[in-house]
């Protein structure tokens, strides 16, 4: 671990439920709008977002992992969240798909925009220009959101360019991934996800992890769906942020 972490820098302010204006900028890697936050740093997290793209949740998050919200945090990294859709996100009305349409619009932007190998080749892409671009910056973490999380697990196996990741809520949990994951992982699931799913994946993992359940909140609450004017998905964000930047700071 480059630095140590001080008490700040894994206790997260209080968040912004309504109206947040991202501290970041956008700027172009590999050809794609990527928010980028957090002052030099010689660690980095890639962040994947979830389907519905730059939401003011997830942006506020990825402040938060840079440790811009909070001024004493010595623990600071920089942050860069690729728009891997090229604007052009799922509908945040599709979900959840409980009609055919809905359903129908979902399964082929799973299959198109969203097809896992075609954005696990992009990112590949995109790490390698962000190494050169940043030679400063000495060890790379990977977080992802929901279907994020599932690109998280197909990144972090044999020869990854990351030493930590974490996945909240993910989507497309297989027992089959966690034998190749080589790096330590966390997992944040919520109450929509499988408890069978989850705990075959658990069993299977070999490397150092960490996986708290949040089963009182619903798949996103960390991401675009979260609502933060709900007290109780506020303080689950909060507590969820809080153990994403200890984890981090633990392992990076």
């Amino acid at each position: 671990m480059s630095q140590t972490p001080s008490q700040a820098c894994c206790n997260t302010p209080a968040v912004v439920s309504e109206g947040y204006k991202e501290k970041g900028s956008y700027t172009t890697v590999d050809g794609l709008k990527t928010y980028t936050t957090g002052s030099k740093s010689t660690t980095g997290i890639l962040v994947v977002y979830d389907i519905f793209g730059f939401f003011s949740q997830t942006l506020q998050g990825a402040d938060i992992l840079a440790g811009e919200h909070h001024s004493e945090s010595s623990f600071k990294h920089q942050i860069f969240m690729p728009d891997f859709f090229e604007g052009k996100p799922a509908d945040i009305s599709w979900y959840p798909p409980d009609t055919d349409e809905k359903g129908q619009k979902l399964g082929e932007f799973f299959k198109t925009t969203a097809a896992p190998p075609k954005t696990v080749e992009r990112l590949g892409k995109v790490m390698q220009e962000l190494k050169d671009k940043n030679p400063d910056i000495k060890n790379w973490g990977v977080l992802g959101y929901c279907w994020g999380g599932k690109i998280v697990n197909l990144v972090s196996q044999q020869n990854t360019v990351f030493k930590a990741a974490a996945a909240c809520h993910p989507a497309m949990v297989d027992a089959n991934d966690a034998p190749q994951v080589t790096i330590p992982i966390m997992m944040l699931p919520s109450k929509d996800e499988s408890k069978d799913d989850v705990d075959k994946y658990q069993q299977n993992l070999k490397v150092k992890h960490q996986i708290e359940w949040f089963d009182d909140q619903i798949h996103g609450f960390m991401a675009a769906r979260g609502d933060l004017e709900d007290e109780s998905v506020k303080k689950a964000y909060e507590k969820g942020y809080e153990m994403l930047s200890k984890w981090f700071a633990e392992n990076l």
